[in-house]
């Protein structure tokens, strides 16, 4: 947990700090190995790439799972957008559907990582069949 995220937290209105805390949990709790961090004046996780950011307003607390919210079709009753869910401050948090969304987000994140990889791979033993022998060997 970062100190940007905590302080974050404690600017946010004495009413959505608690569940900023609680999103915030949950998060960590589904992808332990994220890093936490401030981008776009926000809290962030990174994980084999964007995994969320999430974000307090006026009414609501915004969560933006960097993926196309139209694959989880359970939190559709917070979708406001594209690649947004909206939580009102008045209710409580969709725990069991967060969870949910926080675990499909890290193994999505997972499978583009090790796609990403295998092309990387395949690309350089590519590049070492088409350099000539005497390119290769003066590496």
């Amino acid at each position: 947990m970062t100190k940007e995220v905590d302080a974050y937290i404690a600017a946010a209105p004495k009413a959505a700090q608690p569940l900023l805390r609680q999103l915030r949990a949950l998060i960590k709790s589904g992808a332990p190995k994220a890093e936490e961090r401030i981008s776009y004046g926000m809290p962030y996780y990174h994980y084999h790439g964007h995994l969320m950011y999430f974000a307090v307003f006026k009414n609501h607390i915004g969560l933006y799972p960097v993926g196309n919210t139209d694959k989880h079709l359970e939190m559709s009753a917070y979708t406001t957008g594209k690649g947004t869910y909206r939580f009102p401050l008045d209710q409580p948090l969709p725990v069991a559907l967060i969870k949910r969304l926080v675990k499909t987000r890290v193994k999505e994140n997972e499978a583009a990582g090790r796609a990403q990889g295998a092309v990387k791979k395949a690309a350089s033993r590519a590049e070492s069949v088409r350099r000539p022998a005497s390119a290769r060997s003066r590496r």
